[in-house]
């Protein structure tokens, strides 16, 4: 009992912004191996899967003592999808560039995921991700800014051209995992998503740098999925699609799986999507997403600012969302609530199952170069309501062709918002104390 004090003592406890603790791992291991000592070469031809599988293999002997540093020296290290293991530190030296190779024989087929129920591009099964984490509890992966590069564009012109024969893959997806630290590394070109966690707790993303092609297809950059107590803080994301995304399952599949995603911090990060929202909240929700802080974040040159989007069929909710402190530039839609966003897994959905959007404040906002200040469009027969605006200030591009204002099937409060909105963010059945004071959904069902 005395040594596990002390093992659990020497866990470093670092800050999200509003105040909360995060453990980390402890910033050594007792124990570190390096890649080449397992055959690598880094060289960027020759192909590096089975050493590190051979690699993490090895480390995982170390678990009990106190885990392992794999060490990823300066060099291109050319490999397939592998997994991690538990009290593991993956560390990439500066210059070091993890690079996934373009032969999809080396990255398996796995099931779809439960809360999907297919993949995300096709029916059916998915590519497991380049650097995976089942069921692993205390992992990180960090560097000196070394690189992961999921050389994306094959997988790009397989699915615009209709060869993909299964999903995607992403770069990093860790599943029924916690205590997961991703810091101080760039992710490059991934094939679909860069940072996956899925069905985990306690996750930490800060000092990361995202990039791909802004017209590569359906790119994501972080995607919170059925996840809670995450942090996301001080990164770069520029991306295709949708810059931070966040989930919790799809139609059916989402609703009877039940995990939600809650307990949400994201600060100081600066986001570009070019075709998708630089914040985003769903489509796929039907698990529920609930108590989301966000503050301090940028967004530039992006088609869509903040994004909430459902359909019929869904079920579950967002709710309980606050974000403030933002700063928008050549934005084409600063916000955007769209209930009609339609995309389902299959045709067994019960267009009857509504979702539930309420108690959305965004607050203290700037932007720029603006063309259209809100679209919101909720459910007819359900409408989005609590919908809080405050302080927003948009200066709206001279070409904008558009009003700057579209609403329907909403309710809500707005104060101190220019241009002036729909005449449905002046409900007088909703007043300013609601914005601020949230019930807990935690326990709402989402049928």
């Amino acid at each position: 009992m005395v040594i596990a004090a002390l093992v659990l003592g020497v866990l470093a406890l670092i800050q999200c912004g509003d105040g909360r603790r995060w453990e980390e791992a402890p910033p050594s291991r007792p124990h570190s191996v390096t890649i080449t000592e397992f055959g690598a070469v880094g060289d960027g031809k020759t192909l590096n899967t089975l050493p590190f599988q051979n690699a993490v293999f090895y480390a995982r002997s170390f678990a009990d003592k106190g885990g392992a540093q794999l060490y990823v020296p300066k060099g291109r290290w050319l490999t397939g999808s592998f997994n991690l293991t538990s009290h593991l530190t993956l560390f990439l030296e500066e210059e070091a560039v993890i690079i996934g190779t373009k032969d999809p024989s080396q990255w398996p087929v796995v099931e779809p995921l439960p809360s999907y129920g297919e993949g995300i591009d096709l029916p059916g099964p998915r590519h497991r991700s380049l650097i995976n984490g089942y069921n692993l509890s205390d992992v990180v992966i960090t560097g000196n800014n070394g690189v992961v590069d999921g050389q994306g564009s094959i997988w790009w012109d397989w699915l615009q051209s209709h060869e993909l024969n299964h999903s995607r893959p992403h770069i990093v997806e860790f599943m029924n995992s916690q205590q997961i630290v991703v810091s101080n590394l760039t992710f490059l070109n991934s094939p679909a998503w860069s940072i996956h966690p899925v069905y985990c707790s306690n996750v930490k993303v800060h000092n990361v740098t995202i990039k791909t092609s802004l017209d590569a297809p359906l790119t994501d950059g972080i995607v919170p999925d059925s996840c809670s107590n995450v942090c996301i803080e001080d990164s770069s994301i520029s991306v295709s699609h949708d810059a931070i995304s966040l989930k919790s399952g799809w139609d059916k599949y989402g609703i009877s799986f039940a995990k939600p995603t809650s307990d949400v911090h994201i600060s100081r990060v600066d986001l570009r999507a070019s075709s998708g929202a630089a914040l985003a909240f769903g489509s796929e929700m039907s698990g529920g997403i609930s108590d989301i802080h966000v503050d301090h974040i940028r967004i530039d040159s992006s088609s869509k600012g903040i994004s909430f989007r459902t359909t019929p069929g869904r079920g579950g909710y967002i709710a309980e969302v606050v974000v403030t402190d933002v700063i928008m530039d050549s934005v084409r839609v600063a916000i955007e609530f769209i209930g009609n966003w339609s995309s389902h897994p299959d045709d067994h959905f019960d267009p009857s199952v509504l979702p539930l959007i309420d108690q959305i404040t965004l607050q203290n906002m700037e932007g720029t170069n603006i063309s259209v200040a809100g679209v919101l469009s909720g459910i007819e027969g359900d409408p989005f309501t609590a919908i809080c605006l405050s302080s927003l200030n948009f200066s709206i591009a001279e070409s904008a062709a558009s009003s700057a204002w579209s609403c329907s099937n909403v309710s809500g409060y707005s104060e101190s918002v220019f241009p002036e909105p729909c005449s449905e963010l002046h409900d007088p059945s909703t007043n300013s104390s609601i914005c601020f004071s949230f019930p807990s959904y935690s326990a709402l069902a989402v049928a």
